[in-house]
């Protein structure tokens, strides 16, 4: 079966909510690109009016441009290896795939073969992520991993030793993949389908960590703090170091406050903390 290939150029605030509206109409896989996405749907039955309208509908809003192409068949296991390369966190930790060898001189290692989900580690916002886990004690607590992708920061949660964690994402192809994650690393975790609102997690969450976007964190903001006791903590990525004031402003309406960021390539990272 030949698939359909749009290389998509859009706002990095408008990605994830473009994989959400294509994955409702067929789309099934999706690779991040530096400007926007890559995503491929199978031609037979494709929905092509529903392709148009959604696109019409963020054209402007998110300054998007396509081009469109076939791809033949394809081994997706095949292309992706060609351009995955292992990724080291400091001495934290070392992200591979399987068919990469093991590397010492890491605290721990995380396999993950992403085929096309996002969170692979090599995007900025993950990796900072992980290093901002790393300086969070984990041992023994509740974690929330909200739009988990490939899975990733939740297997680092439980490698850090959380007793507890629930993950889930709105992406049917994240889940499946997330799933295989987790059972590649050996941890008895269920990735869930839908989005907080829809999934209600329940009880409160010592950790809860969420690398999505600017306006979908901002949009779900009280809904973190409901979820975290008084000295717990919200670790946040997908936004831009411009978007720090904006992100810090809508957290302190709920009580939570900076302790630390981080930046990498323009993209940053928070962790605040519930008082």
């Amino acid at each position: 079966m030949d698939y359909l290939e749009f290389k998509i150029t859009c706002s990095e605030e408008f990605r994830d909510i473009l994989v959400a509206e294509l994955s409702a109409i067929g789309f099934d896989s999706f690779l991040e690109s530096e400007s926007g996405l890559d995503a491929y749907a199978a031609e037979e039955g494709f929905d092509r009016l529903g392709f148009e309208e959604i696109i019409a509908r963020y054209k402007d809003l998110a300054d998007i441009q396509l081009t469109e192409g076939i791809l033949p068949k394809t081994n997706w296991n095949e292309e992706w290896e060609k351009n995955y390369d292992p990724i080291p966190v400091d001495d934290l930790v070392y992200v591979r795939a399987s068919f990469h060898p093991p590397v010492k001189g890491f605290k721990h290692e995380i396999l993950i073969n992403p085929k096309m989900s996002f969170g692979t580690g090599h995007h900025a916002t993950t990796f900072l992520m992980l290093r901002h886990q790393g300086e969070i004690d984990h041992q023994g607590k509740r974690v929330l991993d909200v739009g988990s992708g490939t899975g990733i920061l939740a297997i680092m949660a439980a490698l850090l030793g959380a007793s507890e964690i629930e993950a889930f994402d709105i992406d049917e192809w994240c889940v499946e993949n997330g799933n295989e994650n987790f059972a590649s690393n050996h941890l008895d975790i269920k990735m869930g389908l839908g989005t907080i609102r829809e999934v209600k997690p329940p009880g409160i969450f010592d950790i809860v960590l969420a690398n999505i976007n600017k306006n979908i964190l901002l949009d779900e903001m009280a809904l973190y703090a409901d979820l975290i006791p008084s000295g717990g903590f919200l670790l946040l990525s997908g936004f831009y170091e411009s978007d720090i004031e904006d992100i810090l402003a809508a957290a302190k309406k709920h009580n939570l406050g900076k302790v630390k960021s981080q930046t990498k390539n323009d993209w940053a990272a928070l962790v605040l903390k519930k008082s």
